[in-house]
């Protein structure tokens, strides 16, 4: 089981850009797959992004495909959410998770761990 801690969240302008950081701590981390939630006030989290372990496959939901780019660095310790062109429904608060036992988890029912999330807000 790892521990993931985000950062990077915050307000921006709706077409600005902006770039989420996860770092992974209390297990092996090149053993999960890593991705990315969201969840908006009054609205069910959602996904977001998935990486593979090794980096040679990524997966975005489609309202934010083209726009945010999901990457890993395995020496780190650290999954990223460059997050570009984003608008005003894109406010929600990110959630970094793991998924140790899933060959291409896309729900979050196949995610282990969780982190406290990030608040990103956009202005119109």
């Amino acid at each position: 089981q790892l521990q993931l801690a985000e950062s990077g969240g915050g307000l921006v302008q709706a077409g600005g850009s902006l770039r989420l950081s996860c770092v992974a701590s209390g297990g092996t981390f090149i053993f999960y797959r890593m991705g990315w939630f969201r969840q908006a006030p009054g609205k069910e989290r959602e996904f977001v992004a998935a990486i593979s372990r090794n980096i040679a496959t990524t997966h975005y939901a489609d309202s934010v495909n083209g726009r945010f780019i999901i990457s890993r660095d395995n020496a780190k310790n650290a999954v990223y959410l460059q997050m570009n062109s984003l608008k005003p429904e894109d406010t929600a608060v990110y959630y970094c998770a793991a998924s140790r036992w899933v060959t291409s988890p896309r729900s979050a029912k196949d995610f282990d761990s969780w982190g406290q999330g990030t608040q990103v807000t956009v202005s119109s």
